[in-house]
């Protein structure tokens, strides 16, 4: 054995335990959930809309993929796996769920609210496990049947897509098209950890913004991922700008630093909404 072989296979342990060399096992995530999720680097994602949820807020009729998205992320770094995310469910669900998700050896994060004024009532379970990957999806799936989540893909949307042109120049970059919906993901520029295991933007570490276009106004709503001296500020920016602040709380139970998730929602003109927004983007240290 040559020594550069010899070096390679010593220097083997660290680069896994590093996460260079890990992968998530997204087709045995696929096969479990039945549907395909995305992949981002080393962590998986999978969706779940509650489309079979009718909710308004002071009338406005919410889009499933603007703020009733159930989400499941696993990230992998060498032989660990975490698995967090968030359900999305209606008052009378959360008593199962939390039983659930005790039975099933996954921590509780957080319960509360993201909307004010909604119809029906929705709370929202963050949830955090670790261990193997499929034995996390499958203790996650049996959460999901004690609900009535729909576990197949939505229907197409059949709405013609939005001019999100003007939004997208005030932001100053382009957001991600999705029937009547425009996404974004501002990821943070410090280095964010939850137990001591650096986390990825795209496991929930990053700030998202979703817009609704119904006629010519739009609805706004997301969490703003936020350092505690930030808070206050975002707070203001978003008052001052005619956007209400629905929620302040926390996600995770061990994250570093500490972290602050700022919950918002306004029915406006897009143009205006996006310039309330870019206004509190401003407060935080986000990548641009």
């Amino acid at each position: 054995m040559n020594l550069q072989r010899k070096l390679l296979l010593a220097l083997l342990p660290a680069f896994i335990i590093n996460g260079s060399f890990a992968q998530v096992d997204s087709t045995g995530l696929n096969t479990v959930f039945g549907k395909k999720g995305t992949v981002t680097g080393n962590v998986y994602k999978i969706t779940f809309p509650r489309y079979d949820l009718k909710v308004k807020v002071n009338g406005f009729p919410v889009a499933p993929g603007l703020a009733l998205g159930s989400w499941i992320g696993f990230y992998t770094t060498g032989t660990q796996t975490m698995m967090m995310g968030d359900l999305v469910l209606l008052d009378s669900e959360v008593a199962p769920v939390v039983n659930k998700l005790v039975a099933s050896g996954l921590k509780i994060t957080a319960i509360h609210n993201h909307l004010v004024n909604e119809k029906p009532n929705i709370k929202y379970i963050h949830f955090s496990g670790d261990g193997n990957s499929l034995q996390l999806a499958n203790s996650i799936k049996s959460v999901l049947a004690v609900t009535a989540t729909p576990l197949a893909p939505p229907p197409a949307s059949q709405s013609p897509a939005p001019d999100w042109s003007k939004v997208e120049a005030i932001l100053g970059t382009s957001g991600k098209h999705n029937g009547i919906l425009l996404q974004y993901s501002f990821a943070r520029k410090e280095t964010l950890t939850e137990s001591g295991m650096e986390m990825p933007a795209a496991i929930g570490m990053a700030t998202a913004i979703n817009f609704q276009m119904d006629g010519s106004i739009a609805a706004i709503t997301g969490d703003f991922v936020l350092l505690p001296d930030e808070v206050n500020q975002v707070v203001k920016a978003l008052t001052e700008n005619g956007i209400a602040v629905t929620a302040i709380h926390n996600h995770m139970l061990y994250d570093n630093p500490r972290l602050f998730m700022l919950h918002f929602w306004a029915v406006d003109d897009p143009a205006k909404l996006a310039m309330g927004l870019k206004a509190a983007l401003d407060k935080t240290n986000s990548k641009r």
